[in-house]
């Protein structure tokens, strides 16, 4: 077959209309990802600072989680101070009242007492979250990392409140080595052992019993206060982690997003 001439105006029509497609192409794909550069063929210097910015707040965004889980955390101890607090309180009331009651009021305010000082520990166990507890041991410790580009974190050491049933254990003050028996006993700072009952004491051991709990409740409000604060602090630094990626991803946008209003004009 004799082989088709092309003139040179036809061979530069030719390449217009492969020119035209192309970035028709181009424009159609851009208006379908939004993206003007969608790969490093497109852009090699765009995409990849686009990319290093964005996996910055893709790390970021991670970490956010993190301190989103710490938060809950030291909420979750600080529902046990408030609890623990509620009940001291509770114990107060009962003391103050044991001052004035009759044999029998305080036979039936001491079994009171004693359910209730019970309960203290059983509120300290379960403050825990995830497995965690800051509440029941001074070797736990929550640990929180804001960056995987820098040493930047926060530690929070968990504290002991538990109460003991011979000593007087985190929460209160020490009675000393004689101090024995129930854990009512211990908290009212009775001399005698365990067979000394609210019937057998005095004015004065329900007044020291009172300040030992006056001293306990000193001591929850400076662990809610720590805990608050940091509380406080992680909340203001998921704020700016937040603001943070945003400004990151904005930043990765700037230089890979197309101009809608442009590419459809083109098209």
């Amino acid at each position: 077959m004799a082989e088709i001439a092309l003139s040179s105006s036809i061979r530069t029509n030719l390449l217009s209309l492969q020119r035209t497609d192309s970035l028709a192409q181009r424009t159609e794909t851009r208006l379908a990802t939004g993206q003007r550069v969608n790969s490093a063929i497109d852009d090699a210097v765009s995409f990849f600072q686009a990319k290093s910015l964005t996996d910055r707040a893709s790390d970021i965004s991670d970490r956010k989680s993190e301190i989103n889980q710490a938060i809950s955390s030291l909420q979750a101890a600080n529902d046990g101070v408030e609890a623990v607090d509620a009940t001291l309180r509770q114990l107060k009331g009962i003391l103050q009242s044991a001052k004035t009651a009759s044999t029998t009021e305080q036979t039936a305010l001491q079994t009171q007492f004693n359910t209730l000082s019970e309960q203290l520990n059983q509120i300290l166990n379960d403050s825990s979250y995830q497995g965690l507890n800051l509440l029941n041991s001074s070797t736990a410790k929550l640990t929180v990392q804001f960056s995987d580009s820098s040493n930047a974190k926060l530690d929070v050491q968990g504290k002991n409140l538990q109460v003991s049933s011979t000593t007087s254990g985190a929460l209160f003050t020490s009675i000393g080595a004689t101090a024995a028996g129930s854990l009512a006993c211990n908290i009212i700072a009775f001399s005698a052992a365990s067979s000394v009952a609210f019937t057998s004491a005095s004015v004065s051991n329900f007044d020291k019993g009172i300040a030992r709990l006056d001293d306990a409740i000193t001591t929850l409000r400076s662990t809610a206060a720590d805990l608050g604060s940091n509380v406080t602090f992680l909340n203001t630094r998921l704020d700016f982690s937040q603001a943070y990626v945003d400004t990151l991803e904005t930043g990765a946008d700037k230089l890979t997003l197309a101009d809608i209003n442009e590419e459809g004009a083109n098209l």
